[in-house]
């Protein structure tokens, strides 16, 4: 089992952990370290049972807030779960009739007849003008 050197408010100690969980003791010495530093500078020097145990509660009075704003997002992530659960459970819109407007065959017929009749005139014209010239 290693033994690893911490270092807590100006105090140095020596902790064993499991093999492997080195980097994770030296972060939490470092946040509570952290801790006793700012009372060490707000306070001075403590004994050393008192400044381990005041950094210990602001430590926990700030896990305390994470934990109460973990919850809440846990609660956020939950009900939009389920309203995008709700959402592919939910049925697709009927397609909606979309009408487009159409020129009335009637109309077509009488344009049909009107071209038909121009390019009768416009042949007409032509040789018309072939004859002459």
């Amino acid at each position: 089992m290693p033994e690893v050197e911490i270092m807590i408010g100006g105090r140095a100690f020596e902790v064993a952990c499991q093999e492997g969980e080195e980097h994770y003791l030296r972060a939490a010495a470092a946040m509570l370290d952290a801790e006793a530093s700012v009372l060490t500078e707000q306070i001075g020097r403590l004994p050393e049972a008192r400044m381990l145990l005041m950094a210990g509660l602001m430590l926990a009075d700030k896990t305390a807030g994470v934990e109460d704003k973990l919850k809440v997002m846990q609660g956020q992530v939950q009900e939009l779960e389920a309203e995008l659960e709700r959402l592919r459970n939910t049925p697709a819109p009927e397609p909606e009739r979309v009408e487009v407007p159409m020129v009335p065959e009637s109309v077509t017929e009488t344009m049909a007849e009107l071209a038909a009749r121009a390019e009768a005139l416009a042949a007409e014209v032509e040789e018309k003008l072939g004859a002459e010239g």
